[in-house]
């Protein structure tokens, strides 16, 4: 094993080694040491992955089996690594991400009793990550996609103690079982049709079935390709949290902030994104695939969004943002914009997990306080939190020359370009909700940091800038989030960054066609100063102006306008109403399908005819055998009679 397999290996093995530390030495080692060997063994996989992106950039790549866990009749099961541009890049910014929340998890979680532990999860979870994104075959896929599942279900309920927390670990955990579903319905028809789930050896034969198809109903045949990338994008859907399987992802915030935005940012919600990427060459096959992952990812990035704006917590706030920009990478993977996804994904993991690291600090000054309107005026108090907080929502609502600004304006331009059906729709969708975007990100902003504070006296009296270790992750997410989009457009977006990593077809290569109008326009600078004349940059700059005329010029109006469309409000305000739908349909159907199997199934059936009906059946053998057993000699004669009649009608019969 040469020294760059042997770094491969250790990228994911360090994290793993600190959970083990702290999760089962918690009893016998102090808090120091427990957040310390976390934090070494997350460092220890950022250097590393530093090592193996810029191994990556200089043209070196990997592919190949580090042992096989199994064969299973003729086909061998591995765990393995494929290293190139895109699994680099992810193993870069999860690292990255996870160092940054795990510093700050020293100051968050500094009072709670639940401090080894807790740091034991979050190095758990970027272990998996990793061995999601590395992964060069369908199974080592899905072990890290499930480990990630189920370390969230164990962060998100994290504090047990609260009936919320173990009402939303559960949600998500079942919701995101139904996406598993057909994530592994899609691995099980790749298995069935190639006969192996590597990778390489799976994409190769793809070609050659791109014309074979299965007939799923009588007289309906659908091309094989399409069912297993519909499959597959089923797993991304609960995994990204996508209409309609995007119910659990608010919820998730009744877990600490610090595992809201590893969560939100760079891991588990982006697993999704990763996954049609990687998969790439199957989708691009298959054209209504394509449009189903545009359309859902148009609908969920502007509905999603218009839920921001009348959120009141600060962290649900960020969680819809979360939510609405992952509709725009899903449209941007339909569009076949890929390195547009995924630039986005990075740009977007920088200022998110900034965001949830910035609101987290604002909680820790307010006494754990989340809801916005008892804040305000906090950029005196709390100068370097509302500094970064203010980066961050530049960012997301995209303007020059922030990071967002750069990647949402070639996912726009990306699906603008496209022809496939349902282009329109989403177009209409991720460039309506740039205006929305900006709206709820600042009547965030300015809720929290502007205008006359509305705390208590005993909390505005104490309020302070928050510790060390919970701001100086902030300035370090702070420059990748203005600095990364023109930093890495020109490589990420217009030259090749991607290689052989990322396969489109010839025809939906807009990027190419957008590359020639990048150049054409005096590239990253052209960019900018085009960006001042374009459609999403007056957008967000309308939301912006909108929110400060409405929240903190006349602070009056919202509550006009709550009254003016009370119906609208409250169609928002129950989220359309799909959690009501899945706790009547789902739970409510379920509850009552056992219902109705107990009483027939068990009370009736079992008990009633089975157990019951036995015992009854030999009661009553018993009472009519009781009778015959009279003890007068002439019943017994009789009976002998007829016993006699009987035998000599059978013999002579």
């Amino acid at each position: 094993m040469t020294n760059m397999q042997m770094l491969y290996l250790w990228v994911p093995l360090s994290p793993l080694i600190g959970a083990a530390v702290a999760g089962l030495l918690g009893h016998w080692i102090s808090r120091r040491l427990a957040h310390g060997v976390t934090i070494l063994g997350v460092g220890c996989a950022f250097v590393g992955s530093l090592v193996v992106f810029l191994d990556v950039l200089a043209g070196r790549t990997y592919d190949g089996t580090v042992y096989t866990w199994l064969v299973a009749g003729a086909t061998p099961l591995h765990i393995g690594f494929l290293i190139d541009r895109l699994s680099a890049l992810m193993m870069l910014v999860v690292t990255f991400v996870s160092l940054m929340v795990h510093v700050y998890t020293i100051g968050y979680m500094h009072d709670d009793p639940g401090y080894k532990r807790f740091f034991s999860y979050i190095s758990l979870f970027t272990f998996a990550m990793l061995m999601l994104v590395m992964a060069n075959n369908f199974l080592q896929l899905f072990f890290g996609w499930e480990g990630v599942g189920l370390v969230s279900y164990l962060l998100i309920g994290f504090w047990y103690t609260r009936p919320s927390a173990i009402y939303a670990n559960l949600k998500a955990f079942l919701v995101n079982r139904v996406g598993d579903l057909g994530f592994l319905l899609g691995i099980a028809l790749v298995l069935r049709q190639f006969g192996t789930l590597d990778y390489s050896a799976v994409f190769a034969q793809v070609p050659a079935a791109a014309h074979v198809a299965v007939t799923l109903f009588p007289g309906h045949p659908w091309m094989l390709l399409t069912v297993i990338s519909l499959l597959l994008f089923v797993g991304a859907m609960g995994k990204s949290a996508q209409f309609p399987l995007h119910v659990w992802l608010p919820d998730s915030m009744e877990g600490p902030t610090p595992i809201s935005a590893l969560i939100h940012a760079a891991t588990m919600v982006t697993a999704g994104i990763f996954m049609v990427a990687r998969m790439s060459p199957i989708f691009e096959w298959s054209d209504t695939a394509l449009s189903v992952v545009m359309v859902i990812g148009g609908i969920t990035a502007l509905f999603m969004a218009f839920l921001g704006v009348i959120q009141n917590d600060i962290k649900r706030v960020v969680a819809y943002s979360t939510l609405s920009q992952l509709g725009y990478m899903t449209a941007a993977l339909g569009a076949s914009a890929y390195s547009a996804a995924i630039f986005h994904l990075m740009t977007h993991a920088f200022f998110k997990a900034l965001l949830f690291l910035a609101a987290g600090s604002v909680i820790i000054a307010m006494h754990h306080e989340q809801d916005m309107r008892k804040m305000g005026g906090l950029r005196k108090y709390m100068p370097i939190t509302y500094g970064t907080a203010l980066i961050g929502s530049l960012a997301l609502a995209g303007i020059p020359p922030f990071a967002g600004f750069f990647s949402k304006d070639a996912i726009i331009e990306a699906i603008g370009h496209s022809t496939l059906p349902g282009a329109g729709f989403a177009h209409f969708a991720v460039l309506s909700g740039v205006f929305v975007t900006a709206l709820y990100t600042f009547r965030m902003l300015f809720m929290t940091f502007h205008g006359s504070p509305r705390m208590d006296e005993h909390t505005r009296a104490h309020l302070k800038e928050s510790p060390w270790v919970v701001w100086v992750p902030l300035v370090a997410l702070a420059v990748p989030a203005f600095a990364s989009g023109f930093l890495f457009v020109r490589p990420m977006l217009y030259g090749n960054y991607f290689g052989a990593a990322i396969v489109v077809q010839a025809p939906h290569a807009w990027a190419a066609q957008m590359g020639e109008e990048f150049q054409a326009h005096g590239g990253t600078l052209g960019a900018i100063v085009q960006g001042f004349f374009s459609a999403p940059l007056w957008l967000g700059l309308a939301g912006i102006g909108t929110a400060w005329f409405l929240y903190l010029k006349r602070t009056d109006l919202p509550a006009r306008l709550k009254d003016r469309f009370a119906l609208i409000y409250a169609i928002l305000e129950h989220k359309y109403g799909f959690d009501e739908f899945n706790d009547w349909f789902f739970a409510g159907g379920a509850r009552r399908l056992g219902g109705l199997l107990w009483r027939w199934g068990d009370v009736r059936l079992i008990d009633g005819f089975l157990v019951n009906g036995a015992a009854r059946l030999v009661a009553l053998s018993a009472r009519f055998t009781r009778r015959l057993q009279s003890g007068l000699i002439s019943h017994y004669a009789f009976a002998m009679i007829i016993g006699v009649a009987v035998l000599i009608w059978f013999v002579k019969g």
